[in-house]
């Protein structure tokens, strides 16, 4: 019986690649979870009307404010690292959650400038010890940009998200289709919940916004473990394509005969 040693190639195949980019995504999905501790640090300064008069430091606002970034930051990154895969599904969807990524970092940065110009004053007014309508209002103001922009940032653009990425994620069956499908659940019911809140007829803190809460949050969450610890899965249409296009001639580097197989099958002919 014939038989042939062959040289392995050394390039990857892209399924290596794939997990890779399901990790990097995951990782970066369970990141912006740490925005929940702003709303502790964040606390005093949004319920406090005065909190520009008071004498207490801002380092707890300092530090939202920095977490804020990194989830801006890491929400942007995983439009960037899923595009190339979501974009064989359909690229319109994949660029649509790429943009509502950058317009929701956009907005939660918005937030950050508006808080961290509220310490600077806050420390102005501290040491001048100055007590004026004027410092209120600007205060108010402040805080009022920054409950406008996580309104937009924060609470529309992540449903948003939901329905763009969850589309893409339930079509292509890239992870099993109940987790997308409680994030297009979760899309329909945040995004009345805002609708509501901008016509004043829905509260930031109400039954409505926590029932359109829980199913994003569920989502987010599920999907970051999944493609963390599980990656994409191997049966779904996207991961067939490229296995077939990793043993294809054209997907990967050709296999090369060794001397000794070259010899073998010569003298078997």
């Amino acid at each position: 019986m014939t038989t042939a040693v062959r040289t392995a190639a050394t390039k990857r195949p892209p399924m290596d690649s794939m997990r890779k980019t399901a990790l990097v995504a995951g990782i970066l999905y369970l990141i912006t979870f740490i925005s929940v501790a702003t709303l502790t640090l964040y606390s005093p300064v949004l319920k406090d009307p005065a909190y520009i008069l008071s004498s207490g430091g801002d380092t707890g606002l300092r530090w939202g404010a920095l977490i804020d970034v990194i989830v801006a930051l890491a929400g942007i990154g995983t439009a960037i690292t899923l595009y190339p895969v979501v974009r064989r599904q359909n690229e319109t969807f994949a660029l649509g959650f790429v943009t509502s990524r950058v317009i929701e970092g956009a907005m939660l940065l918005t937030g950050v400038l508006s808080l961290l110009s509220l310490a600077s004053l806050h420390q102005v007014a501290a040491a001048a010890g100055a007590h004026s309508t004027a410092l209120l209002t600007s205060g108010a103001s402040f805080v009022g940009t920054y409950n406008a922009a996580f309104l937009i940032g924060g609470t529309l653009m992540p449903a948003m998200n939901a329905l763009l990425l969850g589309y893409l994620m339930y079509r292509s069956s890239l992870v099993p289709r109940l987790i997308p499908a409680i994030g297009l659940v979760g899309g329909v019911l945040m995004t009345s919940s805002v609708i509501g809140q901008i016509l004043g007829i829905n509260e930031k803190i109400s039954v409505w916004s926590l029932i359109a809460l829980l199913p994003i949050f569920l989502w987010e969450l599920s999907l970051g473990l999944w493609m963390t610890f599980k990656g994409f899965r191997k049966e779904a249409p996207l991961m067939v394509e490229a296995a077939a296009e990793a043993e294809s001639p054209h997907g990967s580097a050709p296999a090369v005969l060794s001397p000794i197989a070259v010899a073998t099958t010569a003298g078997a002919a």
